[in-house]
Parts: structure tokens; C-alpha cells; sequence
């Protein structure tokens, strides 16, 4: 595991992950992002999959993208934390890393799920993540190269930090 910033939408992964609506049809930040660079081919795709519940995932083809692969997860809205979010974010990333696990991908990268319009706190969402990611690749016995793609200098130092506790 490891932490890196970058746009996702330029790594070449088996597998990049989208922070992306119940809709799957696009939207703002991370979605909008991935949705341009991967050309009008992901939507359609998207449409064929009727949306996705928050903590699950559903795959698609990259297509435009150098990634193999997108993962679309729907992480919860923050509403001051008493209604399961934490638990739903962890949903996603271990829904994302079981996904990619049953498709035999070797390498998989995350954005900060659920830090920007959805509002969660940025060093609670880190926290989950790399602990939920550590457990389920364990649980899996899967040797997937994790990346998480951090958008702002800020959120790789926290990344970078729990990482290095982590080790």
C-alpha cells in the first residue's frame, strides 16, 4: 500500500476506483473527472448497471482510461456520523477490493471516498480507509498493489502518515 498524489484518471492500474453517485451516470470532483477521460462509452455502460447502494460497488470497462478497469462506489453523505456512515465507507472500499479480487486484478487505485462534496472529515475517512483496505486484503489472502490517489498535498500526509503507523 502506498499513497501517492496524482490525478487518478492517468494511472495505469488494473483498476481505479470511482467515488461516484447512486446514479452511476456521472456528476462533480472525482466522478465528473473520470467520466471526461474515459469518453462516452462509460456512461453508456453505466447506464446498463440501474445505479448502486451506498457502501456497494459495481465494475466497469476503462475504456479511454490507461486503467484496465473502473470500480464505481457510492460512499455515504456525511450527516455528522450517527447514521452508519462510517460503516458504509468501509463498505466501499471492501466491496471495491472483493470486486477486484474475483476479476484476479492485481493493482487498484482509491480516491478519498466521500471527503469532497459528500463532506465526511478527511482524517476520519483516511483512517477507515486504510485500516478497512489492510483487514480485507488479509481476509481475501489477495496480494493486490493498493494505491490511494490523494487529490490535495494535504490528504497525502495523512495517508503517508497512517501508513507508516500502519506498517
Amino acid at each position: 500500500m502506498k499513497a501517492i498524489q496524482a490525478d487518478i484518471t492517468t494511472l495505469n492500474v488494473d483498476a481505479i476506483v470511482n467515488a461516484a453517485n447512486s446514479s452511476l451516470l456521472g456528476g462533480g470532483g472525482v466522478d465528473g473527472a473520470i467520466h471526461r477521460a474515459a469518453g462516452p462509452e462509460l456512461l453508456k455502460e453505466c447506464e446498463t448497471l440501474h445505479g448502486c447502494r451506498t457502501g456497494d460497488a459495481k465494475m466497469t470497462k476503462g475504456y479511454r482510461l490507461p486503467a484496465r478497469y473502473v470500480i464505481h462506489t457510492v460512499g455515504p453523505i456525511w450527516r455528522g456520523g450517527k447514521n452508519g456512515e462510517d460503516a458504509k465507507l468501509a463498505s466501499c472500499y471492501r466491496r471495491s477490493l472483493e470486486i477486484a479480487h474475483q476479476h484476479n486484478l492485481l493493482s487498484i487505485a482509491f480516491p478519498a471516498i466521500s471527503t469532497g462534496v459528500y463532506g465526511f472529515p478527511a482524517e476520519r475517512a483516511a483512517a477507515i480507509a486504510v485500516k478497512t483496505v489492510t483487514e480485507t486484503l488479509k481476509n481475501l489472502n489477495a496480494a493486490i498493489d493498493v494505491i490511494f490517489c490523494c487529490f490535495s498535498s494535504r490528504d497525502l500526509s495523512l495517508y503517508e502518515k497512517l501508513l507508516a503507523e500502519n506498517r
